[in-house]
């Protein structure tokens, strides 16, 4: 397995592209598998299930992503994990292979003694803030701390998470995130937490070494 890291922000369509070429490649045999680590300039995705009301303020550039999910932000601060693997070989079974991302994202959280859960109907990683004011309907309050969105073309994945280390959080105010209100959203710096982006690649690293298949 290639990991490759990006360390000037990347342009979303030409990472749309290099994703996409590899995948290609990896069905013919002709690539091994990669993880790609990177930053984009700020921007929102739209997933293939992305409610036009989700977009509040298209304060930066909007991106249709073909990827599950609703809108998302991407932008600096915000390590941006792209997997490139073959699942024909892996199992071929997309539902434990997200688990299996989610897990990774909960494991390396675990590295900085953040409990990262996942919770039913809500995508992405989430943190419990019991320091803050309850819903309305008296739910505690959680944020989401990182999103999973996944495209696989012929058996070959690429997309993948991304986990806020440092980004502004003002900038996920233009959309809905993933189409789910009332919950907020976090970074590990904002947790309380200084660690930096090269911290997190090196966790993002050992997790993965000690995940069971379908990622080990």
């Amino acid at each position: 397995m290639d990991w490759i890291v990006s360390n000037e922000p990347v342009e979303y369509a030409g990472a749309v592209a290099l994703m996409e070429a590899r995948a290609g490649e990896i069905r013919a045999g002709t690539a091994d598998e990669a993880v790609w680590l990177l930053e984009h300039p700020p921007l929102y995705t739209a997933g293939t299930s992305a409610a036009p009301a989700d977009l509040v303020d298209p304060r930066f550039p909007v991106h249709e992503a073909r990827r599950g999910g609703g809108y998302t932000y991407h932008g600096p601060g915000q390590r941006v994990v792209y997997v490139m693997f073959d699942l024909e070989r892996r199992g071929r079974d997309l539902r434990g292979f997200v688990t299996a991302l989610e897990n990774w994202v909960i494991d390396t959280l675990g590295e900085f003694g953040i409990r990262g859960e996942i919770r039913p109907g809500r995508i992405g990683v989430w943190v419990a803030r019991p320091e803050k004011p309850p819903l309305p309907d008296g739910t505690p309050r959680e944020d989401k701390i990182a999103a999973i969105g996944l495209r696989v073309r012929k058996w070959v994945s690429f997309h993948g998470l991304s986990i806020n280390v440092e980004p502004d959080l003002s900038h996920f105010d233009g959309i809905v995130p993933c189409g789910v209100t009332g919950h907020g959203v976090t970074s590990l710096v904002d947790l309380g937490l200084p660690v930096t982006m090269n911290d997190v690649d090196a966790a993002l690293r050992r997790s993965l070494a000690s995940q069971p298949r379908p990622l080990g």
